[in-house]
Formats: C-alpha cells, sequence, structure tokens
C-alpha cells in the first residue's frame, strides 16, 4: 500500500476533529456498531465527498493512506472522483495501480469511461474500455458502440438496442445515435420505431430526441402533442407523408395513457384505416395496453382489434413489445371467457421473443391454455401431455409459478436437500477474501450502499460453493440480505437455510401469535421488505424490519394501544409489535386473503381496493393483473416465500395453493368495512 508521510500530531489533531464531527451526528449514516477513530476517517470523506470539500477528502484521504486503513482504497477513490472532469489519464493509470483488482479501480474506470466520453477522447476510451470488468454501463456501452463504428465496423444492430435501452437521454446514446442516422446506419424506420417504443413505455424525452432526428419541425410537434393530445388530433393529425403519421399514432398513443377510451375512439373513427397496418397496429396495441393496465374489460376487443390491424393488408407478423403482449395476456385472463380466453393467451404468448415465452410465468399460462383447449377424450390427449410437460418443466418449491406448476399436476414438491457441508479451507476463503471483508466493514460503520456494491462485485463468477462460502460468512455475521442474495444466486446446490433463514424466531413468533396470524407469512413478507436489516430505510421512508411508514406507525401504535415516538420506529420489537399488528388489521379488512393483504402492505390499501372490482377471479390470475410491476412481483414473491418458510418451520411439503384462498371478486356491501379507516 503506498505511504505518504504525515506529522503524527497532525494525525492525531485530524483523527480527534474526526471522530467528534462524525459522532456529532454530520454524516448521515447509520452506524451497525460504535465508531473507531479510524473509520471516523472514512466517515468523514464520505461526508466530504458529499459536500465536495476537496481540502478535506485530500486530508482524510492522506490519513486513511499513511493509517493503512483498509477502506483506504474507498477514500481515494472519492477523493479523485471529486476532481474528475480535471484529471489526466497518467492519474488514472496510478489510482489503478495502487488498486489493482478491485471494484473501487473498475468503478473508477467506469466515471472515466464517461468522462472520456464527454471529451471525446476516443484514443484513450478505446484503451480504458477493455479493462471495464463490469461493463454494466448502458451510456459507457454506447459511446463504445460509437468508437466501433468509427472504426469502420458495423455495429447497427447493437446499436440500436442500446439506443431504445435507454429509461432517460443521455449523452453517449444521444450521440451515438446522432452519429449513426448521419452516416446512415439508422433509417428514417428505425428512429420512428424508437420514438414509438418511447412513447409506449413514457419516455417522453427520448419520444422528443428522436423526433429531432427527423427534423426540427418533427421535434416541435412531438412537444405539442405530449402536451396537449386531444387538440393536436383536432387541429393537426393527418396523415399526409410518413411524418404525420407517425405524429398521428404518437399523440393517440399519448391519449391512451390517460384515457384508453378516447383513444381507442379516435383509432375507430379517424385513423385505423388510414394509417399503415404495422402503424395501426402498433397503435391499437398500446391502447390496449393501458386499457389492460387500467383493468378496463375493453382491453380484450382493442387487442384484438390490434391484432387484426396488425395483419391487415397481406402482413405476416406483429412487431409488439413483449410488455404489450404480457398485458395481452393478463387482459384475457381477467377480463375473456371461455374459450375466447384461452386463445388469446395462446396468441399473445406465441408472438412474444423467444426469451419472454421461457418465462415461468407464460410457460404455465400456455399450459393452462393448452389444456384449456384440448378436445375431449382421446382427441385433446396429446395436448394434455403438452401442457403437463409445460408444466413439469417449471416444476419447483422455489418460485410462484413453479409451485403452482407443481400442485396443478398434483407433483410432490420436497424441499431440496442441503448441500454438503463446506470444507475448513471452502470457509477459510471466504472469510479471509479481502473484498468481501471491506464490504462487511463498510455495511458495519454504515455505508451499506457501498458494502452492497462491493459485496455484489467479487460475487461475479463464484461458483455454487465458493457463493454458499461467502453466503455463510454473511449469515454468521447475521448481515442476511448479503446472506439471503448471495445464496439465491446459487444454481444446482440451494442451502434453504440460508436463503429462508429465521433471524428472531422466538420473538418474531411469540409476536405473530399475539396477533393471530401466521408466521410464515409474516418471515415471508419481511424476507420481501427488508431482508430483516433491522435498520432498513426505503426511498419513500418505510423503516425498521417491517418497512412500516412512520404516520401507519403512528396510526397503528394508537389502535393497540401502545406509546410510539417517531425514534421508536426501527427499535426491533417495537417494529415487530407493529408491524404484525397492522398486518393483522390489514388481513381482517381484506377478509383473510394473503394476496390482497400483501399488495395493501406494498401498495396501500385503496389501490387493492379498487383492483378487486370487477370480474371474481382465481387468485392467481388476480395476482398476475396487479397494475404495478413492483407490487405484483412483491404478492408472487411474500406468498411464495410464505410457503417456504411454512415448510421450514414445520418440516411439511410447501403448498402455494392453501395461501391463495378462495376466489377474489369485489367486496360483499352487506358487509361493513372491519377497519374503513385503515392507511
Amino acid at each position: 500500500m503506498p505511504f505518504f508521510p504525515i506529522a503524527r500530531s497532525t494525525l492525531r489533531l485530524l483523527v480527534t476533529t474526526l471522530v467528534t464531527s462524525v459522532l456529532a451526528g454530520s454524516a448521515p449514516v447509520v452506524l451497525a456498531q460504535p465508531v473507531s477513530a479510524a473509520d471516523a476517517i472514512v466517515l468523514d470523506a464520505r461526508e466530504a465527498l458529499r459536500k465536495r470539500d476537496r481540502d478535506r477528502l485530500a486530508a482524510d484521504r492522506a490519513a486513511a493512506v499513511v493509517g493503512r486503513h483498509p477502506l483506504a482504497s474507498w477514500v481515494d477513490y472519492w477523493e479523485l472522483s471529486n476532481r474528475l472532469s480535471e484529471a489526466q489519464q497518467p492519474e488514472l493509470e496510478a489510482f489503478y495501480a495502487r488498486w489493482p483488482n478491485t471494484y473501487v479501480e473498475d468503478r473508477l474506470r467506469n466515471d472515466w469511461l464517461l468522462e472520456l466520453g464527454h471529451r471525446r477522447d476516443w484514443a484513450n476510451f478505446t484503451r480504458e474500455f477493455p479493462r471495464f470488468r463490469m461493463n454494466d454501463d448502458r451510456e459507457v456501452t454506447c459511446y463504445a458502440l460509437l468508437t466501433e463504428h468509427l472504426a469502420g465496423r458495423d455495429v447497427t444492430q447493437q446499436a440500436k438496442a442500446a439506443w431504445r435501452a435507454q429509461r432517460d437521454v443521455d449523452e453517449g446514446c444521444n450521440l451515438l445515435a446522432t452519429t449513426m442516422v448521419e452516416a446512415g446506419r439508422f433509417t428514417v424506420d428505425d428512429v420512428w420505431r424508437t420514438a414509438r417504443l418511447a412513447m409506449e413505455l413514457n419516455r417522453l424525452r427520448v419520444v422528443r430526441f428522436a423526433a429531432g432526428l427527423v427534423s426540427p419541425q418533427a421535434a416541435a410537434a412531438v412537444g405539442e402533442l405530449i402536451d396537449e393530445p386531444a387538440r393536436y388530433l383536432t387541429r393537426k393529425a393527418s396523415v399526409m407523408g410518413r411524418t404525420q403519421s407517425e405524429l398521428t399514432a404518437l399523440a393517440v398513443m399519448r391519449m391512451a395513457w390517460n384515457d384508453p377510451g378516447a383513444a381507442a375512439g379516435q383509432l375507430e373513427q379517424r385513423w385505423q384505416h388510414a394509417l399503415s397496418a404495422e402503424l395501426a397496429g402498433n397503435t391499437w396495441a398500446v391502447v390496449a395496453k393501458q386499457a389492460a393496465f387500467k383493468l378496463m374489460p375493453e382491453a380484450v376487443p382493442y387487442y384484438q382489434a390490434a391484432w387484426k390491424a396488425g395483419h391487415k393488408r397481406g402482413a405476416t407478423s406483429i412487431d409488439w413489445t413483449d410488455d404489450a403482449l404480457a398485458w395481452g395476456v393478463r387482459s384475457a385472463l381477467r377480463s375473456a371467457r371461455g374459450s375466447d380466453r384461452w386463445l388469446q393467451v395462446r396468441q399473445m404468448i406465441g408472438a412474444m421473443s423467444p426469451a419472454e415465452r421461457k418465462d415461468p410465468a407464460w410457460v404455465y399460462w400456455e399450459a393452462r391454455a393448452i389444456a384449456a383447449l384440448a378436445l375431449p377424450g382421446a382427441e385433446g390427449d396429446a395436448a394434455r401431455a403438452q401442457s403437463r410437460q409445460l408444466l413439469e418443466s417449471i416444476a419447483s418449491p422455489l418460485s410462484f409459478y413453479g409451485l403452482l406448476a407443481a400442485e396443478d399436476i398434483g407433483l410432490p414438491l420436497a424441499l431440496p436437500d442441503k448441500p454438503t457441508a463446506l470444507m475448513p479451507e471452502e470457509e477459510a476463503r471466504a472469510q479471509q477474501h479481502p473484498g468481501l471483508q471491506r464490504a462487511l466493514l463498510l455495511i458495519n460503520i454504515g455505508l451499506r450502499n457501498e458494502g452492497v456494491r462491493e459485496w455484489n462485485f467479487w460475487l461475479r463468477g463464484m461458483s455454487d460453493r465458493e457463493l454458499l462460502a461467502a453466503a455463510q460468512v454473511a449469515c454468521d455475521r447475521e448481515v442476511w440480505d448479503r446472506c439471503i442474495n448471495t445464496s439465491d444466486r446459487t444454481r444446482e446446490e440451494v442451502d434453504i437455510e440460508q436463503r429462508f433463514p429465521t433471524p428472531f424466531r422466538n420473538d418474531l413468533l411469540a409476536k405473530a401469535r399475539e396477533m393471530g396470524i401466521d408466521p410464515a407469512y409474516v418471515y415471508g413478507l419481511i424476507r420481501q421488505e427488508s431482508r430483516f436489516v433491522t435498520d432498513a430505510r426505503s426511498s419513500v421512508g418505510a423503516s425498521g424490519l417491517m418497512q412500516v411508514m412512520p404516520t401507519t406507525a403512528r396510526w397503528t401504535a394508537k389502535k393497540l394501544g401502545m406509546p410510539f415516538s417517531p425514534e421508536m420506529i426501527t427499535d426491533r420489537d417495537t417494529n415487530l409489535r407493529i408491524g404484525t399488528g397492522y398486518l393483522k388489521l390489514v388481513l381482517d379488512d381484506f377478509g383473510g386473503s394473503q394476496a390482497l393483504a400483501a399488495a395493501a402492505y406494498n401498495a396501500g390499501p385503496t389501490r387493492p381496493r379498487r383492483w378487486r372490482e370487477g370480474p371474481v377471479l382465481e387468485p392467481a390470475i388476480w395476482a398476475e393483473n396487479v397494475p404495478f410491476n413492483e407490487t405484483r412481483d412483491y404478492v408472487k414473491k411474500v406468498l411464495a416465500n410464505a410457503a417456504l418458510y411454512a415448510a421450514v418451520l414445520t418440516g411439511q411439503p410447501p403448498s402455494l395453493k392453501a395461501r391463495l384462498g378462495p376466489p377474489i371478486g369485489p367486496r360483499d356491501a352487506t358487509i361493513p368495512e372491519p377497519v374503513p379507516d385503515l392507511p
């Protein structure tokens, strides 16, 4: 490790000042253990980075390096990254030499590649990029593809994919797109297709930029139709030429975000026969997707209109996004009846990309559709065998659809056998791994975000045995999120005790019994909410093991008749009592439905009250139709987690269907709401 001379008296004074500053609360971190004088230097450096305090960062860097602190590389990284816009290549090379083969080396290389792209320093970029091991930055990818293009290589298809993957505009991907258009590698068709995709995904800045590649007038028109689509359609829309047709389609798509019915009316009354087959089909598909997202029964005929429009005038295939097709499946499951339901399910899944069709959700529903459409008797035996084969291919105790598939075909499921015990040398390698130790130290001093990034970096390329050993290190240190997430990465060797640990078992079981709720359900929810991190805090302010919002905690404490003040929310016992108490009230409000209660816990009770309106559905169909991606995933994972935890706690085979409960539909209006003021 490099050494920077510093007087001992100066170092003592610096450390004393930093400890006083950190302990006084200047650094916004949550400390897992009392901070040492040496660790205080690291915390102060992180605070100095936040404040862009160059002098303080330089002093902290010198102190961390001279003290040979295990996290000196991080302080060095913060100091250089804070002035990266002024740095030169030799400084970066010196940093790489100081900290070779570390996370911060690769992280700084990521930052430097972005800076080189911004400077248009393609010579140094081309030398740096092959050394970028994580290679997980979309904008860097766009810059790299640009350098490939400038070197004379054909990267047209990769460039299209990278540009369309933008969640928002960025300099690198915009420069790539502009260059490819000017070189004639991206056609007008490519640009308009990107604009339509961005409009479907509500990436409005990308829509504007793409239109600007066609003409300044097109960009100005996009600004108008985004702000007031109805006005644009009434006053300016036309199909006189390619640009006007595309703008009209974009205006209808934009209208669909707020009013799918009005957008469908525009298509039916004015535009569906005037637009090209591809454009009409894509526009209808976006309208149908928005209707499905809003749980409108009209989504089913809208999808059929999209399918018909997309195949008219000789067209033989459609070019919809997998997400639009997924909502076509969901709308059919929710709103279609009889054979029409299953015909549309097969239709939509059949049009998905090969990779998307392998998703267990679509394998499961395709199997259900094949079985439902099978002819009676011997004529349908082949179809029923195909359905069973699909279900067998995904049957597993470790996932929502894996559990459903197994139970549908009566396949007995047991928890995976525990892997062979780790050898002492396997344990020792994990315990002595410098990167994992740095990660745990970062987490221990309250820099969880940095610690998680460092930890995950070192998991890349690990074998199952190495992952199990690393997970055990985290389990032994009670860093439960790293324990679970690391063990979840194994492919063949599955350690259920690592993946589904039971921390705070006695306290949790007692609180669950006190509130009268299933402890496996509580465990399943906490695993999804906080991964058992007691001081976890979400971006919206939810805190503690059970991620309770402050207002909800106050309301629940009052209901339970217990004292409460805001600082108590991360106390483990208080959080458990309030969280289980609130969960019990939510379950009561939703008639004991674990699916509805999980949705309410994640998204608030108002939304699932609205989502349950409409047809009576089997719970799996209801869960698949939850509009929010996060909440849909959450509901399925909480229920699957609960099934696994029940098996862990009782030793019985896991079962999901019992947890899904009876069909879900509108609340019985004759029964009073149990908790009308539920927040």
